[in-house]
């Protein structure tokens, strides 16, 4: 893929997330991509901060959404290549203070495979 599709991918995430919108967002992913961030590791210790597949990155985002209504990220930079987009935004949630968030995107055939999450 080019550096504008995955770009494009980017965006569409940022458009999903930012409206919640579960569905969309998991359109996105292939079907066992893997999603590792710092905040998953803390609520579901379990996991070591690392779900694999659509259905429980469902479960995580559902539970994100349901429990902060106003989670919203706000894009810094988008830097992209063939098969990867590094992200840099800023998480807000009312009442919280915001979180410096960088994340990196794996593309391949056009769905994410694999999202890494990085808190400055």
């Amino acid at each position: 893929m080019n550096p504008q599709d995955i770009l494009s991918i980017a965006y569409k995430w940022f458009e999903a997330f930012n409206n919640h919108n579960l569905e969309q967002l998991l359109s996105l992913y292939d079907d066992h991509a893997e999603h590792y961030s710092p905040k998953l590791k803390i609520r579901k210790p379990e996991t070591n901060g690392l779900v694999v597949g659509k259905e429980a990155m469902r479960e995580w985002w559902k539970d994100a959404f349901d429990r902060l209504p106003t989670l919203h990220y706000k894009v810094n930079s988008l830097t992209a290549n063939t098969d990867r987009v590094f992200m840099e935004y800023v998480r807000t949630v009312e009442g919280e203070p915001e979180i410096l968030v960088a994340e990196v995107l794996d593309i391949r055939d056009g769905k994410i495979t694999q999202s890494r999450v990085y808190h400055g």
